[in-house]
């Protein structure tokens, strides 16, 4: 059997729960997790994953870091509204960037998609994480820090999501099969 017909013919606890013509979208602070979660949840799934970071950077030519540093950060958020405004998926798991939330326009459109789930990652764990990967793309402003952007960004993930997992050091694993368990409450109610 080869990987396309394993990928069509993989059995999900899922199947018949999660509408066929719905996409999840992980929304959160960077360094969150929202890739490596998304990643495994789509592979749980069986759908497909997509990284809005890697359409922005396919997009340019170039990593997201350069282009967060060539544009101001109204220019990125702007860029990054009218790249998510163009997606036209179903059956995606899509990991946004952590700045999404900034633009109103953006995350309507992602909720005609599918729901929203806020991967909730602890100040401690982002600022660590970045740490490790300091050239990650980073939509920040001139003196602003990691903890002020953090700030500045949580109600806005609040306001947003239609649901909500922590996140933290355990496997990604963990926290997919956590995602999974609030998404058949949500498909569910």
């Amino acid at each position: 059997m080869n990987t396309h017909e394993q990928i069509i013919s993989a059995p999900s606890e899922v199947n018949g729960i999660f509408p066929e013509d719905k996409s999840i979208i992980i929304i959160g602070m960077a360094a969150a997790g929202k890739s490596t979660m998304g990643r495994e949840l789509a592979k749980m799934l069986g759908w497909l994953f997509v990284d809005s970071d890697n359409l922005i950077e396919s997009a340019y030519g170039t990593r997201l870091q350069n282009i967060a540093d060539i544009l101001t950060k109204d220019e990125f958020l702007d860029m990054e509204a009218t790249v998510i405004q163009r997606l036209r998926m179903q059956r995606c798991v899509i990991a946004t960037g952590g700045s999404v939330v900034y633009r109103p326009q953006a995350v309507e459109h992602l909720r005609t998609l599918g729901p929203l789930l806020h991967l909730d990652a602890s100040l401690e764990i982002v600022l660590e994480r970045i740490a490790r990967k300091p050239d990650r793309g980073l939509a920040i402003a001139p003196g602003q820090t990691v903890e002020d952007l953090y700030n500045e960004r949580k109600l806005l993930y609040q306001q947003a999501e239609d649901l909500r997992v922590a996140s933290g050091e355990k496997p990604c694993h963990f926290y997919a099969q956590l995602a999974i368990e609030e998404l058949k409450k949500y498909f569910s109610a």
